[in-house]
């Protein structure tokens, strides 16, 4: 789609000035509808994540362009969770004035998202308010998407790369003080696990979810969704160095994969492909809708995590 041409307006001049930043991370611009077409077979996979100034970031731990592209990232990360393939970005962006001048390196942000994911935007809107908030959907196809109730008795749990990055940068800045570099990147730019999800998926995923609210509180809604029991063996996490296993497994902003699968899954070949940890941490059982977690012998309250409504 190539698009319709814009009126005029400081509405609408803004948007012109987004569009130079996207160049061809935009199609379709213009209209009040994106029009999408999806192969036969195939389902429309939709999301929307917020991403609220003083709620979910500070301004003064990130860069207006490392804003950008974590929102649609986390975006995105929900795709992922349902093994799609990503169609397309619309943005919804709260402007405030004090904020305009860096909307081009918000936009920036956002199409480095996009590129990664090898999509475009699409549309969105914009707004003026008191605070920033970019409110993101993400829409994706897929001929039968992973969902959270899938998980089967037997079934092994599976979680991809190292957690405690985002707990480790929060305590640091909590605390007045700089993170590292490795736990800040993990705060600031996670990766959207796209393609590690179609693999697993291809290879027999049952059940999935990102882990953007703490890996306890995630796996409870997997239980919730599929009538049963998992027990977490939370030694097998694999963190970074200096976390806690039981601090990890709260930790929100996280953007990894909490994978149910059968227990054959070839750990290894997914490793090969992606360079990237695939950790067998614990198992699905028949019961009571819950999370049993254990941590050096003993059981843990499988508690924690992040609730905006706590």
């Amino acid at each position: 789609m190539s698009g319709a041409a814009l009126g005029p307006g400081a509405e609408f001049d803004l948007i012109r000035t987004l569009l130079d930043r996207w160049q061809d991370r935009a199609r379709g611009i213009g209209d009040d509808v994106a029009a999408l077409d999806i192969p036969a077979g195939e389902r429309v996979v939709a999301s929307t994540d917020v991403s609220v100034e003083h709620v979910h970031f500070k301004r003064e731990w990130l860069t207006p362009r490392e804003i950008g592209y974590r929102a649609t990232a986390a975006a995105l990360s929900d795709l992922a969770a349902a093994a799609a393939v990503p169609l397309g970005i619309l943005v919804a962006l709260t402007l405030p004035e004090s904020w305009r001048e860096s909307a081009t390196a918000l936009a920036d942000g956002i199409g480095d998202a996009a590129a990664e994911a090898e999509t475009h935007i699409i549309g969105g809107d914009l707004s003026g308010g008191t605070e920033l908030s970019l409110a993101i959907t993400v829409l994706g196809r897929a001929a039968s998407p992973l969902q959270r109730g899938g998980a089967r008795a037997g079934d092994a749990l599976y979680v991809t790369g190292r957690l405690g990055g985002p707990f480790l940068a929060l305590h640091a800045w909590r605390t007045g003080l700089e993170p590292d570099r490795e736990a800040r990147a993990r705060f600031a730019h996670p990766a959207p696990r796209i393609r590690e999800a179609q693999w697993l998926h291809a290879h027999g995923a049952t059940a999935a979810i990102d882990i953007s609210d703490g890996l306890l509180g995630d796996a409870a809604h997997i239980a919730a969704a599929s009538s049963a029991t998992l027990h977490l063996e939370l030694d097998a996490l694999r963190v970074l160095d200096g976390v806690d296993p039981l601090d990890a497994a709260r930790s929100g902003e996280e953007y990894e994969l909490l994978v149910t699968a059968p227990a054959r899954l070839d750990v290894a070949a997914f490793e090969r492909e992606f360079h990237l940890p695939l950790t067998p941490v614990g198992r699905v059982e028949r019961g009571l809708a819950g999370v049993h977690a254990t941590l050096r012998g003993t059981r843990v309250a499988a508690t924690g995590g992040f609730s905006h409504f706590s």
